[in-house]
């Protein structure tokens, strides 16, 4: 088993938003992969919001509805990369410490 310091945060919340972590030998088991292919669909969708925004914004007659929309959409794709970055920055440096 891993220990503490060794525990990936995953791509999703708990309950009252808690974060999660994942606690296993294998990079490769099914937990590892699920996190991999959620992190993957985020990733996706966090880059097709950001091809929206950049055609919404260069719109001059955009609704502000589609506008707060797309503001809410944005901040929660910029919420699951942020959490995949240090996700995968703490792997690193925790990959680097036991090399």
């Amino acid at each position: 088993m891993t220990t503490q310091d060794e525990m990936r945060l995953l791509p999703w919340s708990g309950p009252g938003g808690k974060p999660c972590y994942l606690s296993t030998d294998d990079p490769d088991g099914y937990m590892a992969r699920l996190a991999d292919n959620i992190e993957a669909v985020q990733l996706g969708t966090a880059a097709e919001l950001l091809e929206a925004a950049s055609e919404t914004l260069t719109d001059q007659d955009a609704d502000p509805h589609d506008l707060r929309r797309l503001s809410h959409d944005l901040t929660g794709a910029l919420k699951d990369v942020l959490r995949i970055a240090a996700s995968r920055g703490h792997l690193l440096a925790v990959s680097e410490l036991q090399s």
